[in-house]
């Protein structure tokens, strides 16, 4: 893939202090246009970042064909640049694509495409303890139309921020409300795929759970609101009894990158996990009697997040204390210990920018 670049003298002062999540944003976007009626995928080419101009008839606005990816980039002490299991998102989107009928992009296309944006924006990645470039690939349809169909034009972005932690208790426990009214996905549906119609449906729930003074929901299937599925926007796990236990994913539950890598680690380490659907009852009975000794919520954005606390139908139960457990914790520094660099990659999972 070819990829023009088109520079400008006005750039923006790098942030200082705390970076928060989110909150700034790189010089430059990455931006590849689709057309069906052009060939495809065409002009490839990095831009300063700013406003894109969308007609008010765009189908994305009305129909929402929507999807996104989200990974990081990361400064490594010995001055490398490092991005984490790329391919994988790669072919998330695709999934993604595939399901909401937009057209996919090519793997190779995309790792460079994130590749190349980083290695030109090398300067936005901060240094400082727990930070790294945030990395938002995204596509949206940009046919001008109001008929209810899959559209026929595209425009697929990439856009960097430099972040700190994504929760402000960074690494330690939080408290999570067991969502029993809404659901966030359904069988058949778009649970396994990163389109934002999932996370504004989410909204209404978390509101709720902020309001009774919990940091997080945690979804129930939608079906017999009874399953264990996902915490928040996070793959979730449990330690019950010295196992592994998460919610199979594929299928109403994201498939993460972050939780496939936990799975690899734990497994290596000799722990045995176990994909399954496990019931909120049998999960708040093993809080009350013990054996539920540690849980985190693991995604891209925070990595691994502990929890504390469970709330469910009036029912509190308090896991390990309310600290963040030592398998946890080891966790959570094996994997950012590989991400930047510090600690031997044995699974070859990271992607060196060049």
């Amino acid at each position: 893939m070819e990829i023009k670049v088109v520079k400008t003298d006005h750039l923006k002062p790098k942030p200082t202090g705390a970076l928060g999540f989110g909150t700034y944003y790189a010089d430059y976007m990455f931006v590849y246009d689709y057309d069906e009626d052009q060939g495809g995928w065409h002009d490839a080419r990095i831009v300063p970042y700013g406003p894109m101009e969308m007609d008010p008839a765009s189908m994305v606005l009305h129909y929402a064909q929507e999807t996104f990816e989200g990974l990081k980039a990361y400064k490594a002490k010995d001055g490398r640049v490092l991005l984490f299991r790329p391919e994988m998102n790669a072919r998330r989107f695709q999934n993604s694509n595939k399901r909401l009928s937009m057209p996919t992009l090519p793997e190779e296309d995309f790792v460079q495409a994130v590749n190349d944006l980083v290695k030109f924006q090398e300067d936005w990645i901060p240094t400082g303890e727990g930070e790294s470039l945030y990395i938002r690939p995204f596509m949206y349809a940009t046919e001008v139309a109001v008929g209810v169909h899959p559209a026929k034009s595209y425009k697929f972005m990439i856009i960097l921020s430099p972040v700190g932690a994504y929760y402000p208790e960074g690494v330690n426990p939080v408290k999570i409300y067991v969502e029993d009214e809404y659901v966030r996905a359904t069988l058949g549906g778009t649970g396994f795929t990163k389109c934002g119609g999932n996370y504004a449906g989410s909204l209404a729930a978390q509101v709720k759970a902020e309001k009774l003074g919990y940091t997080q929901v945690l979804w129930l299937d939608g079906v017999h609101r009874q399953y264990v599925e996902e915490v928040g926007s996070m793959n979730v796990m449990f330690k019950i009894n010295g196992k592994i236990i998460t919610a199979p994913a594929g299928k109403t539950v994201l498939p993460g990158v972050t939780r496939d890598s936990i799975i690899h680690l734990l497994k290596d380490w000799g722990y045995e996990v176990e994909e399954k659907h496990l019931d909120i009852k049998d999960l708040m009975k093993a809080g009350e009697d013990g054996t539920l000794e540690e849980a985190w919520g693991t995604g891209t954005a925070a990595v691994i997040s502990p929890i504390g606390e469970l709330y469910f139908k009036g029912e509190k139960v308090q896991i390990n204390n309310f600290k963040t457990g030592e398998l946890t914790q080891k966790l959570y520094d094996t994997l950012t210990g590989i991400q930047w660099g510090v600690l031997p990659d044995k699974f070859h999972w990271t992607h060196e920018v060049k």
